[in-house]
C-alpha cells in the first residue's frame, strides 16, 4: 500500500458475515476494527486478522452507534467504514456522513436501500418498474388502486429480500393493511404485482466501472418462498442467453443511474408476460 501509515478499516457487522473481506484487509496491511452485536461476541470471527472488537447492544441502534463510533475515533484515525451486510448499508452511511469519511452517503445509500427512492431514480431515467406509489397520500393510494389492477404488493421501503412484503388483492383489503401501519405508513410503498420469472444480477464495480457481473435465476420468487415454503434455489444461467446479455445491459445502465461509484451490488429484475425486464 503507498499510504506512510496502514488504512484503518471499521467493519460494522449487524451479522456474522465478511470473515473473509476481514482476512484480505489484514493481509494488505490494514489495521481491521470490528463492531457487531454482543450476542455476536463468541461468534467464528478470523480473530487473527482483527486488531479490535467492540460490542453493541443487541438492536444496533444508529444513535448509539454514532456516539460508540465517535468515541472510538478520539484515539483512533478511521479512514474507511465498511457495511458487512445489506441492513448495515445505510448506517455507514449516516456514519460516514458524521465523521466525513469518503465512501458512500445518506443520498446514494437510498438508492440502493430505499425501494421508493430507487424506483423513482430509475423510473426518471427511464427504466422499466412496476407502477408504483408512496404508501402515505390517502387520495394517491385510491388513484393508484382504481389505475393499476389488483394484486398489489406493500413493501416496505429498507428492508432485504421478501421481508415484510405483503400480497394485497383487492382495494378492500388494502385499506385494514395501511391503518394497520399507523405511523409507519411512510416506510411503505404500494406496488403493481407482475407475475413472471425473478432474475438478480450481482456485480462489483470499481471506480463507477462495472468489473464483473453474474446472471442469476431463482428458481421460485423470493416471496413465495417466503410466504409459502419450499426451497429457495438460484442457479446462474449462460452468459451467452439473450437474458443474460439484455440484463447485463440494464444492469450497467442501472448501476450508472444510481451512482455507485465503489462497492459490490445486488438488483433484481423480472420478466413480465410482455417479455420486458423491470427493475425490482
Amino acid at each position: 500500500m503507498n499510504e506512510k501509515r496502514a488504512l484503518t478499516v471499521l467493519c460494522l457487522a449487524s451479522y456474522e458475515k465478511g470473515q473473509e473481506f476481514m482476512r484480505e484487509c489484514k493481509r494488505l496491511g490494514c489495521r481491521v476494527l470490528v463492531i457487531t452485536r454482543d450476542k455476536l461476541r463468541d461468534a467464528d470471527w478470523p480473530r487473527e486478522s482483527v486488531d479490535e472488537f467492540f460490542y453493541m447492544p443487541d438492536e444496533f441502534a444508529l444513535e448509539p452507534l454514532v456516539h460508540s463510533v465517535s468515541f472510538i475515533a478520539r484515539t483512533r484515525q478511521i479512514d474507511r467504514i465498511v457495511p458487512l451486510d445489506d441492513f448495515d448499508v445505510e448506517t455507514a452511511a449516516a456514519l460516514r456522513e458524521h465523521l466525513r469519511i469518503p465512501g458512500m452517503g445518506d443520498t446514494t445509500a437510498r438508492y440502493f436501500r430505499d425501494k421508493l427512492a430507487m424506483r423513482v431514480k430509475a423510473r426518471d431515467h427511464g427504466i422499466l418498474v412496476p407502477e408504483f406509489v408512496h404508501a402515505l397520500n390517502h387520495d394517491g393510494l385510491h388513484e393508484f388502486a382504481a389505475r393499476v389492477p389488483a394484486p398489489w404488493v406493500l413493501k416496505p421501503r429498507s428492508e432485504a429480500s421478501a421481508v415484510g412484503i405483503k400480497k394485497v388483492d383487492s382495494g378492500e383489503a388494502l385499506w385494514p393493511l395501511v391503518e394497520e401501519l399507523g405511523d409507519r405508513q411512510s416506510f411503505y410503498l404500494l406496488e403493481q404485482f407482475i407475475p413472471g420469472d425473478i432474475f438478480h444480477v450481482d456485480s462489483i464495480v470499481s471506480e463507477r466501472e462495472i468489473v464483473f457481473t453474474e446472471v442469476s435465476k431463482y428458481g421460485k420468487p423470493p416471496m413465495e418462498v417466503s410466504h409459502g415454503g419450499g426451497v429457495f434455489l438460484t442457479r446462474t444461467i449462460s452468459r451467452r442467453s439473450a437474458d443474460a446479455q439484455a440484463l447485463d445491459s440494464l444492469n450497467h445502465e442501472l448501476i450508472r443511474t444510481l451512482g455507485l461509484v465503489r462497492g459490490v451490488t445486488h438488483t433484481e429484475f423480472i420478466k413480465g408476460g410482455d417479455g420486458r425486464f423491470y427493475f425490482l
